[in-house]
Order: C-alpha cells, then structure tokens, then sequence
C-alpha cells in the first residue's frame, strides 16, 4: 500500500511541476508575480527543475527511494532493465540510438523483452536465483541516446535537414 501510495504521490506532483502550477513553489521562493516573471531570488523554471532535482533523488526524498525500490522489484521479477522500457516506436531518438548501438546489446534487449512478455503472458517470475543476479538500473542506452539528442539539436540550431528520417509510421 506504501508503495502504491508513494508512486501516486511523485505521479501527482511530478504533474502539477510540469503543469507548470507555480503556486506549488511560491511559498519557498517568495510572493508570486505574475506568470513568466521571476520571483524573488530566482526564477520559476530553475526552482522547478531544482524541485523536481529533489523530487527524483532517491538518496535525498524517502518517496523516490521507495519508488525505485519498488521498481527495481519489479523489474527484477521479470528480467528486464529500465532501458528496455524505451519504445523505439514512440520516440525516433531512441529508435536511432538503438541502431547505433553494437548488436549484441541489441540482441539481448530483444532477449530480455522477449523473456519478459512470456514471462508475463504465462503469469509467472524469473526464480528467486535469477532474480537476484538482475542489474535492473545498468544503463546501456543512456549514454548514446544523449548523444542523439545532442546531435540533433545541433542540427535544429544550425538549420540543418535531420540526419534520420523523422516521420511517425
């Protein structure tokens, strides 16, 4: 139930942050001045990004750590890092990102994915001994994908036609 709770709780304020309600920030910056203006001291975009700094930091909010307590269990049941949750349909970033990326990596995404909706489709866990030796937090997209990112706003900054086709199928 705590953790239930706790993911709803980062789910709704995570929201209203970026809603951008700045009411939720006025009182610990100071008196509210108008949408766009600053407020004293600083301005409302960097205490939001500061907020949600704090908001997702396990070590410093007890909530982000037992949310990512939560999903490390999860993950771990069925055998799948957080990277794998990327859908290289949805975002063509990603979809480049994994394309640059050597094939074996990509082959034991495809692995794990698979593992993990038969897993799910037959209603059961990996054993408590595989489950152990998951590295649900092991990124190995991150890393290219931030390049992608960065060489496509490169791009857009110097007006440059995109390197990939980016067309939604």
């Amino acid at each position: 139930m705590l953790e239930v709770t706790a993911q709803m709780f980062i789910q709704t304020v995570g929201n209203l942050v970026r809603a951008n309600l700045t009411w939720m920030i006025s009182d610990r910056a100071g008196e509210y001045r108008g949408r766009g203006k600053k407020y004293r001291g600083e301005s409302a975009p960097a205490m939001a990004s500061s907020f949600m700094k704090w908001l997702v930091d396990p070590r410093r909010n007890f909530l982000a750590a037992v949310h990512k307590k939560s999903m490390d269990k999860r993950l771990r049941k069925y055998g799948i890092r957080l990277d794998d949750m990327y859908d290289p349909m949805e975002d063509l970033d990603i979809k480049e990102a994994l394309n640059r990326l050597p094939r074996e990596i990509v082959d034991a995404r495809n692995q794990r994915l698979k593992r993990a909706m038969d897993l799910s489709m037959k209603h059961e866990y990996l054993p408590e001994e595989l489950q152990a030796v998951q590295t649900p937090f092991r990124s190995y997209l991150q890393d290219m994908f931030a390049l992608v990112k960065k060489e496509r706003a490169e791009r857009e900054a110097l007006g440059a036609l995109p390197l990939y086709q980016r067309t939604i199928p």
